[in-house]
């Protein structure tokens, strides 16, 4: 009975520190360029990338203007990239956003 306490004690513990790593990501246009470039994207099965079309961003500088920005990454990440749609709200797509926007000021 004290193996399966202690087990179930070492198993929350390890699931909150997970969990607290999580929640201690913050979005940035930098984690942004790694996703830009990251064939795991979404979940995607394949080798492709934001960046296998759009290389450096380009083609990308006026769409930070687009209030629609999210459902356009969701389209390439579902599209081309066959992954699954990214939430709206996460550190990755808030990130992603970000990143697109630094290509405008550059």
């Amino acid at each position: 009975m004290k193996k399966i306490y202690l087990l179930t004690v070492l198993l929350a513990g390890a699931i909150l520190l997970i969990g607290g790593q999580a929640m201690a990501a913050k979005s940035s246009a930098e984690l942004g360029k790694e996703l830009f470039n990251d064939p795991t994207l979404g979940g995607s099965p394949n080798d492709k990338t934001c960046n296998s079309c759009h290389p450096g961003g380009e083609g990308l500088e006026k769409a930070a203007d687009n209030k629609k920005l999210v459902k356009v990454i969701n389209q390439c990440v579902t599209g081309p990239l066959e992954g699954n749609k990214i939430d709206g709200r996460s550190v990755e797509m808030r990130s992603l956003k970000m990143y697109i926007q630094s290509l405008a000021a550059e």
